[in-house]
């Protein structure tokens, strides 16, 4: 099986995993919202980062500028 049976189901797991990489860096969602500025991503806020993620809807710019705002390295399509 590949990594998720629908969009959906993509959609959810990496929303999750990003949700669970805050809680792992004790970080919150106005840290990030700080962090992913470093990153080029400037008009994110607390508020639109709750937002995307709840939908699970966001651009792989936002993903990449979030794993980098959380310090994360790498990321293995297992970890998803």
């Amino acid at each position: 099986m590949g990594l998720a049976a629908t969009e959906e189901e993509l959609r959810d797991k990496l929303s999750r995993f990003v949700k669970a990489e805050l809680k792992r860096a004790k970080m919150t969602y106005a840290a990030l919202a700080e962090g992913m500025k470093e990153h080029g991503l400037s008009d994110e806020s607390e508020t639109t980062i709750k937002a995307k993620l709840s939908r699970g809807t966001f651009a792989a710019t936002f993903l990449v500028a979030a794993l980098a705002a959380l310090g994360l390295e790498g990321v293995s399509l297992e970890d998803l």
